[in-house]
């Protein structure tokens, strides 16, 4: 999966749970800027990183990067 894409399933699992992203960034304990950044797909994130996500916003960690065939 793309940059971009994780960075869409992201933002959209985000929004879903009702985070902004300083929110996120304050539970996660990281900077509002990795969140912009993984968002965006400018930066690729860490096996850590994506767990942290997945746990943070309470989604299957397979799910969080679960490949779409479109």
């Amino acid at each position: 999966m793309g940059n971009s894409q994780l960075g869409n399933r992201i933002r959209s699992f985000r929004k879903l749970k009702g985070y902004t992203q300083q929110t996120l960034a304050e539970e996660m304990g990281v900077s509002l800027s990795v969140v912009g950044s993984l968002e965006r797909g400018t930066r690729k994130p860490a096996e850590s990183i994506l767990r942290k996500i997945a746990i943070t916003l309470q989604v299957d960690y397979e799910e969080l990067c679960a490949i779409t065939n479109k």
